[in-house]
């Protein structure tokens, strides 16, 4: 873990609001240690921001110089109404929650934290590939209804000689490639941005979508949501699709759209898909795709551990301690917003109180 940037006695007068989905409502961490003592040991104010509301406004952010986001959406009007504001520090990888155009415009840094979501993301990955390719589910369905004679009728799927397909190979599908090598399965993966010589590297044959999802046993979703890539997996993708295959999605639900997926499930046209993330979240109780017997379903947390949340809150506190003192942190999303006058005063106006 990198050392952060020391403080001056001047950090009691930058600020830094947590967005209130940290917190249980007497006020504790809901996750445990989520970093702030960084900010205590250098005297650095802190408190949750938001109420239980998914947007944040005006009125909750203006008040900091920096925030830190966990789930709450960051929109235009409340960027457009805190001046004083120079970070957003989101815990995780995905942004599509912050206005990263609204960020640039006010001169506010947009930061995530890949060091902490690349191994929990891959194991989580990992666990549906092992619990889907077993049926664990099933099984456990079985054994707690007495069932036990019927443990041959839930064969599972040998994963040697199989071929798993990655779609993205950024940070966390490189690492989840790297923990699914010793399974002696075949590794294609479809990046348009991919290096073929990293993916040569790890032994990955690069192919196109259509490619990925015709061969795949077990396909996994782990590229970015983009306008390019909502809905990448439609009706018409999905229908390419082996009918002994799985899908297994934890990146981001409008990926996949989810109404033709509850289609291709239901008529076992696909044998089943591990689901993390979805198109509306929370997920509807009601929605349909809970009622399948052959879907494993979490509520976009499978990944959330302790190491997530140690090493995601050093990251991102960071990051604070970094603009607090003037500088730019790691892990910039907007990078253009580093050549904003705006960005730039209220640096210049941090480093000076630092000296």
């Amino acid at each position: 873990m990198r050392a952060v940037t020391p403080m001056a006695p001047h950090a009691a007068s930058f600020s830094v609001g947590f967005t209130s989905d940290f917190f249980t409502p007497d006020g504790r961490s809901a996750f445990g240690n989520i970093g702030t003592e960084l900010l205590d040991e250098v005297g650095m104010p802190h408190r949750s921001i938001g109420e239980s509301v998914p947007d944040l406004s005006a009125s909750d952010i203006a008040p900091f110089n920096a925030i830190a986001v966990l789930a709450r959406r960051v929109g235009a009007a409340a960027l457009e109404g805190a001046p004083d504001l120079a970070l957003v520090a989101r815990y995780g990888v995905g942004y599509d929650s912050v206005d990263v155009a609204a960020c640039t415009r006010n001169g506010v840094l947009l930061t995530i934290t890949p060091e902490g979501v690349r191994r929990p993301m891959a194991t989580t990955n990992l666990c549906y590939l092992l619990a889907l390719s077993h049926r664990l589910l099933e099984q456990d369905r079985f054994t707690r209804a007495g069932g036990w004679a019927k443990k041959y009728e839930l064969m599972g799927t040998g994963l040697s000689n199989r071929t798993l397909g990655v779609i993205g190979f950024g940070n966390i599908a490189r690492e989840f490639i790297g923990l699914a090598k010793p399974l002696d399965m075949t590794i294609i993966s479809h990046d348009p941005y991919a290096n073929p010589e990293q993916a040569a590297a790890m032994g990955v044959e690069l192919v196109s979508l259509e490619e990925l999802l015709t061969r795949s046993d077990f396909v996994t979703v782990l590229c970015a949501l983009t306008p390019d890539t909502r809905h990448l997996l439609n009706a018409d993708r999905l229908a390419l699709m082996k009918p002994t295959a799985y899908l297994i999605s934890t990146a981001r639900g409008p990926i996949v759209d989810q109404a033709a997926l509850t289609t291709v499930l239901q008529e076992r046209r696909i044998a089943g898909a591990g689901m993390d993330v979805w198109e509306k979240e929370p997920v509807d109780p009601d929605d349909p795709i809970l009622k399948l017997d052959n879907v494993i379903v979490s509520p976009h947390g499978l990944a959330l551990t302790d190491e997530w949340i140690w090493i995601t809150g050093r990251v991102a506190m960071g990051a604070v301690l970094d603009v607090a003192a003037g500088n730019i942190p790691p892990n910039v999303v907007n990078r253009e917003v580093l050549d904003s006058p705006l960005l730039q005063a209220k640096l210049d106006r941090f480093r000076e109180a630092a000296r």
